[in-house]
């Protein structure tokens, strides 16, 4: 290749995917590469690959279509989950020259050396380099950095959990951790770049403290993770992603309602608010414990978001049971929820059971959840008008407008302004939008001055009831 080399990158799937893709990018720059948007014309394109959906599946083939648009002579590489479960699959998508699994993605810059020295030999099919998921045991670190306002830390990989209808261990491997020296490190590094705001991500985040190679010891729990990143100076707000209920303890929301750092935000899976059918996920928990660990959550902070994953659909899922569902969920005191239609994937145990729900029937309670969500999140907003909340605002212009979220995740829209990007803003919220926002505009505010930046840590317990009634 003649002159600088382009690389591009697409990540589908969840926040581990966009950590690793970021530092897999910064490792094929350190080979020359510059990277580009994936719209344009590269030399290499990367696919992180997802394999949660059936439908993050068939989405790979349309984005390889897109970047051999951009460039048909282009190198194009599929790694992650996907790559892993079914690399022959992904070899025969035409376009694609290289597939790697869940250890060799790691090491792609030897990879891709082999391809550039082949450069101009026939193209023969793809190559595939991927070793078999018992043999997937190293911890390997990764964050994201330069793509976002907040950086996405990983802090741990794999599940050692068995849930009937889940690829995610045969995709990554046993759980293991990184040390918590490396991770103090990494959150360092973060901080260093102006990065305000951190979100912990893993398979199983909850489970951290396995080490690698097959070592179960736990050497540190979560609550001694976050105990740790409290003390990391520069940073304004730790975010929890995602962390199962039976391992979100009493001792950690307490720590997090007492917290400069953390934040009020919690996104803890519920899959189905059917004890049957939780028991035939071979979920670790039954409703009664998830209702207890939301009960705390709002005890200890009335104001924090809750998040909740559910799944539809789910073999031998009736009426009756997704119903006890749909009121369980509407009766609990949660913020939004993120609704996932049940596919079929091969080589789960799920896969095999009795009680098929028709596509349609589907299709039909996932609509009716996706409103209950929507009706949750207005009224998670409407309790905080008037309310003066610190918003940081990210970095892209969304059709005139920049976004960003208060400490318990509201979501702030306002005109953009370059001068607001990575900024923590003191905002007073007072209109949802027809959009669900909350739309903020200074010069249209009864004060009549701008928002005011955040000269310090705030803490957000402290903070985000702060209602001025005489502003209203």
């Amino acid at each position: 290749m003649n002159g600088t080399k382009k690389a591009a990158f697409y990540t589908l799937g969840c926040k581990l995917n966009f950590s690793e893709t970021s530092t897999i990018a910064r490792d094929i720059a350190q080979e020359g590469f510059e990277r580009v948007p994936f719209e344009s014309r590269a030399d290499l394109y990367v696919i992180n690959t997802c394999s949660v959906t059936e439908n993050a599946d068939q989405r790979f083939k349309t984005i390889v279509k897109k970047a051999l648009k951009a460039n048909p002579d282009a190198f194009v590489i599929a790694i992650g989950c996907y790559a892993q479960l079914r690399p022959h699959e992904l070899a025969e998508v035409d376009g694609v020259d290289l597939v790697l699994g869940a250890s060799e993605k790691f090491n792609i810059t030897a990879y891709i050396n082999a391809l550039l020295n082949h450069e101009g030999a026939e193209r023969i099919g793809a190559k595939v380099h991927s070793c078999a998921i018992e043999e997937v045991d190293a911890y390997v670190s990764s964050y994201s950095i330069g793509d976002r306002t907040r950086a996405f830390l990983k802090v741990q990989d794999g599940c050692d959990y068995k849930c009937s209808y889940c690829t995610i261990p045969m995709a990554r491997g046993i759980s293991r951790s990184d040390k918590l020296e490396n991770i103090m490190a990494q959150a360092g590094e973060i901080a260093a770049q102006g990065i305000k705001e951190i979100v912990l991500t893993g398979v199983n985040i909850g489970d951290y403290g396995k080490g690698e190679f097959g070592n179960k010891r736990h050497e540190h729990t979560f609550l001694e993770l976050i105990q740790a990143l409290d003390t990391v100076q520069g940073v304004n707000r730790v975010r929890i992603s995602s962390i199962e209920p039976n391992l979100l303890s009493q001792e950690i929301i307490e720590f997090v309602s007492q917290s400069e750092s953390f934040v009020p935000h919690f996104h803890v899976p519920l899959q189905s608010g059917s004890n049957a059918i939780l028991a035939k996920m071979q979920r670790r928990y039954r409703r009664e414990l998830y209702t207890q660990r939301v009960d705390q959550i709002k005890r200890l902070m009335p104001h924090a978001c809750i998040g909740v994953d559910v799944i539809v659909g789910f073999p031998g899922e009736s009426d009756e049971a997704f119903l006890e569902t749909y009121e369980f969920l509407s009766n609990l005191d949660i913020s939004y929820l993120h609704v996932f239609t049940y596919s079929e994937r091969p080589g789960t145990k799920a896969g095999e059971l009795n009680g098929i729900v028709p596509a349609q029937i589907r299709q039909k309670r996932s609509k009716m959840l996706r409103g209950l969500s929507v009706k949750k999140r207005r009224a998670f907003y409407e309790k905080h008008m008037g309310s003066e909340q610190l918003v940081l605002f990210e970095g892209e212009n969304k059709k005139g407008y920049i976004h960003g979220f208060t400490p318990n995740y509201i979501k702030v829209k306002a005109p953009w302004d370059p001068e607001l990007v990575n900024g923590l803003y003191s905002v007073v919220l007072r209109e949802i939008d027809a959009d669900g926002l909350v739309r903020f505009d200074w010069k249209n505010q009864a004060d009549n001055h701008p928002p005011v930046m955040a000269a310090e840590k705030i803490s957000a317990f402290d903070q985000v009831l702060d209602v001025h009634a005489d502003r209203q």
